[in-house]
């Protein structure tokens, strides 16, 4: 298999759920985290799931300063790569996947109550 025939490519487009938590994490790196709800098409759904709700991690100035403008509420297109995160809980080693925004656009402003 060439490695031109392998693709981790991610496109999302749903509702942010809550505020973005932007962090320096120990390493001195900046992180920009938000959940995004994805409806699951008609006829996806297993048992009572009727949405996804999927983590996304943005990792470059550019993709952090458009999560900064986010609301919840908001809709957005996610475009990044599927990514499975390591790190430590307690006296364990957990893991989570994610995805990792390369491009975040919002599509629609959350209505106003």
């Amino acid at each position: 298999m060439q490695t031109d025939e392998w693709v981790n490519e991610v496109r999302l487009v749903g509702k942010v759920s809550g505020s973005v938590d932007e962090r320096e994490l120990p390493s001195g790196d900046f992180v920009a985290a938000l959940r995004l709800v994805v409806p699951r098409q008609p006829g996806e759904s297993r048992g009572s799931a009727t949405v996804d709700t999927i983590d996304v991690a943005c990792w470059s100035g550019r993709t952090r300063q458009s999560a900064r403008r986010l609301a919840a509420g908001d809709q957005v297109e996610v475009v990044g790569a599927l990514r499975r995160r390591f790190f430590r809980a307690g006296a364990a080693t957990a893991s989570r996947y994610e995805v990792e925004a390369s491009r975040l656009t919002r599509v629609r402003r959350a209505l106003q109550p």
